[in-house]
């Protein structure tokens, strides 16, 4: 089938490849414009324009979804179009240009999770079995006919990016049968059938961890921000990334840790690290100790410093330290 694929971010990259590795005929694919990365802000490809460019794929980088845009597609002459992560709006008259309309893999089961971070929602909300849905796309948002779905449990404490690329990987195969699903019945496709939630796009405060809450809810929500926009608490009034955040090891409140100084346990307020058998634990819950659960910051990253482990960061603090 004669395919025009939309996509950005590396999530993308197993649906082009997997296309093109069943015989598909990909002939163009558009992508967003080249964007400023790292410290001294270098214009770099996006994963799917280095990938089609691998590929001899030729390539529309695009922002917007224009008049100038549809064009391009026109004159490709697609049967079918397929989105993955692309980051933008295919609207009318770009929805109608391919023969059979546009298909998109979406990271969820829907009808939850609509919209541009479904599996970071989900994931903060404390779900563990994710999934992906292949659907039509129709003007209104994430509402099409389903063609395809297919899901699977994850750890609790999987960060959204371990997920997502666990997720690109296996829905390639969802993506796979919906287009087959289309070239045997053009008019292909189930209503979907559910209650809807929607995944609103991340912010960079949205990755500020609440320390008063369980170690469960507070892995939760470190995993449904990582590694982007990034969680963080507060120390000594700045910052303090949190890269790797686990459950603890067992450990006891009166337990001596290597630096010789005794775990306060309950006598300390919510949200204190210590040292405790080498390990940097962070202890949550009320002051009275009858909900205390723990953490362990296993790599954290301190303003203006490089990332480092958790256990050195607490130990150049003394082998204690209060986070907010």
């Amino acid at each position: 089938m004669r395919i025009v694929f939309a996509g950005t971010p590396e999530v993308a990259v197993p649906s082009l490849h997997a296309l093109v590795r069943a015989g598909h005929e990909v002939v163009g694919a558009v992508t967003r414009e080249d964007a400023p990365l790292g410290r001294k802000r270098v214009l770099t490809p996006s994963p799917v324009a280095t990938a089609a460019a691998e590929l001899g794929i030729p390539t529309l980088k695009a922002n917007r979804l224009d008049a100038a845009a549809t064009e391009w597609v026109r004159g490709l002459a697609p049967e079918l179009g397929v989105v993955v992560a692309y980051g933008g709006l295919v609207r009318e008259p770009l929805l109608s240009a391919p023969v059979l309309g546009w298909i998109n893999l979406h990271f969820s089961e829907l009808p939850r999770w609509r919209g541009a971070a479904p599996v970071q929602r989900a994931l903060q909300a404390g779900e563990q079995r994710l999934g992906v849905t292949v659907f039509r796309l129709v003007a209104a948002l994430d509402a099409g006919d389903v063609l395809s779905r297919d899901a699977r449990e994850f750890p609790h404490g999987t960060s959204a990016g371990e997920a997502l690329a666990a997720l690109a990987d296996s829905g390639t195969s969802a993506l796979l049968a919906a287009v087959e699903a289309l070239a045997a019945d053009p008019a292909a496709g189930e209503p979907q059938d559910g209650e809807a939630s929607y995944a609103h796009k991340l912010a960079r405060e949205d990755g500020r961890i609440d320390l008063a809450r369980s170690a469960d809810e507070v892995l939760a929500h470190w995993a449904g921000v990582t590694p982007e926009p990034g969680a963080y608490v507060l120390h000594d009034g700045a910052p303090l990334k949190l890269h790797v955040l686990a459950a603890a090891p067992d450990s006891t409140p009166d337990a001596e840790g290597p630096a010789g100084a005794p775990v306060e346990g309950v006598a300390d307020p919510a949200g204190t690290a210590t040292l405790e058998h080498g390990a940097a634990i962070l202890r949550l819950g009320g002051a009275d100790g009858t909900a205390r659960t723990a953490l362990e910051l296993v790599r954290v990253q301190p303003a203006g410093k490089p990332a480092m482990d958790g256990a050195a960061w607490l130990r150049g603090r003394g082998g204690k330290a209060v986070l907010a």
